[in-house]
């Protein structure tokens, strides 16, 4: 077990400041924050780590700094990080009030129609190791969508249904899925995780940080604690970015003139009944003047308003989200107390300087579209922990890949959300013409555009070993938007046949599923029972 970090007494800040860092191997590590991205860092770091003795995790965080506690999509990345880090899936589901995301599903984002609608499911594409199915689909384009010709999920989605049995074991899967959950129990549960992992907890305010003076930090004076050492900072500060943007000053790239939006009016909304239905996916309902995000857990489901301050005031929002809601205006204040909360999108110019990386919010956030916040702490805390340096020669190359690597994921970012925007021929506002504005768009994104015109989204496109967005992502927004290649397709008449058996698969499958799968709400209720006999 990693042995507990003390902190320093405030006479040994002098001693601090001039020591050798990484000596003898140990490694003494900061978390600033909680919240979400600082404890689901130190749990990884911690349970990565627990066997060497020479690894010491400390996680700081203000008493007064409330956490912003809307972030409750995941991926599916979540079910391995989870499992990675020592938390069986019956505990995080029954603790953090969870339930099963499948995907997201997105209404009148091509048009305002109401019956206007796509997936972009969890699950890949069928044979997507044999052949390129989008090539066989397109003569089919107007009798069946693609992602229900390609993948079951969107069935399953449709019909509420759960993606795996009771008996399906834990983290395994019958259709790929990540969670929704409460943002605050999720932090609590990871907090309890990471202190039984040796991860030391200060509650304490930081007044002071200490450099050293080639300009790495060497301690965080705090208020009540004294000095805290250390040789690596991960700064979880959220959007106050405390050592990264402010003692730093690293400067926030903002993508705004490309993504507009910059405020979310968020409220939690109590179910009519009890055992009413837990919606399988993300419901993403375009608006005149943004998006609604609703998700369902066992309890309540959480949504929220996503938009841009220049063309909507906060009583259009208000207006918004209560009529979303089937509710008048007075019945929503009477009901509801929405909190409003201002981002700017964009991300740090730099992820990593000196000894200081910077996680979550403190390293960007762009908006809640597609749910990519948690992810890339994910993706962050298993850089760290898998290429944790020892020296400071290490600490130097670690931090430049650190900083190519994560620039290319959030322009990815970007890109792949504003796809989302650019296919859109809503023309009801002055916001979706804004949004898909030629300036506005991203130059990568053009050339893929103009390459889509003739080929598939494809791994020359997405070149990364470990990609945010594979390539069926992309096809399933495309083609979802029916932004279909021009011209004749050049297909191999030798797997036309493969291909033919493949949508028979779905199909097949679909109905085995349809038949064999119980409803979100059922099987979590199998395992709240399951789970509470064991205890």
């Amino acid at each position: 077990m990693m042995q507990a970090t003390e902190s320093l007494a405030t006479d040994n800040l002098t001693a601090a400041v001039n020591a050798a860092p990484f000596a003898a191997g140990r490694v003494n590590i900061v978390v600033v924050g909680g919240g979400s991205a600082g404890w689901l860092t130190a749990a990884l770091l911690a349970a990565d780590h627990q066997t060497d003795p020479c690894i010491n995790i400390t996680l700081i965080e203000s008493a007064s700094v409330p956490t912003i506690g809307v972030g409750e999509g995941t991926w599916p990345s979540m079910r391995a990080t989870l499992a990675r880090i020592g938390i069986t899936e019956t505990e995080f589901l029954l603790s953090c009030d969870a339930s099963f995301k499948q995907g997201s599903v997105f209404r009148q984002w091509r048009s305002a129609a109401p019956q206007d609608c796509y997936f972009h499911p969890f699950t890949a594409p069928v044979a997507a190791n044999e052949l390129e199915i989008a090539d066989y689909w397109f003569d089919h384009h107007q009798q069946v969508e693609f992602a229900a010709a390609v993948s079951s999920q969107p069935a399953v989605i449709a019909a509420g249904l759960a993606p795996k049995r009771i008996a399906t074991p834990e983290y395994a899967f019958l259709q790929n899925y990540g969670y929704h959950l409460d943002a605050g129990k999720f932090v609590a549960l990871l907090s309890q995780h990471a202190k039984r992992l040796g991860v030391t907890h200060v509650v304490d305010d930081v007044v002071t940080v200490q450099s050293h003076s080639d300009g790495r930090i060497a301690a965080l004076q705090t208020a009540q604690h004294g000095a805290l050492a250390g040789d690596l900072f991960v700064d979880c500060s959220g959007l106050q970015s405390l050592l990264l943007g402010k003692h730093y000053q690293t400067p926030l790239v903002s993508v705004q003139h490309c993504l507009l939006n910059d405020s979310a009016l968020a409220v939690q909304v109590a179910y009519d009944e009890e055992q009413a239905p837990i919606a399988s996916a993300t419901l993403a309902t375009a608006q005149a003047q943004g998006w609604v995000w609703d998700i369902g857990l066992p309890t309540r489901r959480g949504v929220g308003f996503v938009h841009h301050s220049g063309h909507t005031s906060e009583q259009q929002a208000l207006t918004t989200l209560a009529q979303y809601l089937q509710l008048s205006e007075q019945q929503f204040t009477a009901r509801y107390q929405p909190r409003l909360i201002r981002f700017t999108p964009g991300y740090r110019q730099q992820f990593w300087r000196h000894n200081c990386v910077a996680v979550g919010m403190a390293a960007g956030f762009i908006e809640p579209l597609e749910a990519s916040a948690l992810v890339m702490v994910e993706l962050s805390a298993k850089f760290i922990s898998e290429q944790l340096p020892r020296s400071l020669m290490q600490l130097a190359i670690v931090s430049e890949r650190f900083n190519q690597t994560f620039a290319y994921r959030w322009q990815q970012i970007v890109e792949f959300l504003k796809l989302h925007y650019v296919l859109s021929t809503r023309d009801d506002s002055d916001y979706w013409l804004a949004q898909r504005a030629e300036a506005s768009i991203p130059a990568s994104l053009k050339q893929k555009l103009i390459m889509w015109q003739q080929f598939l989204p494809s791994r020359y496109d997405v070149p990364m070993a470990e990609e945010l967005f594979p390539a069926a992502s992309y096809q399933y927004i495309l083609y979802g938007m029916q932004h279909l290649p021009r011209g004749e397709r050049s297909i191999k008449a030798n797997l036309g046949l493969r291909a033919k058996h493949a949508f028979a698969e779905v199909q097949q499958k679909t109905q085995q599923l349809r038949a064999g799968l119980v409803s979100n709400r059922e099987l979590l209720n199998q395992i709240k029972a399951h789970g509470l006999q064991k205890i």
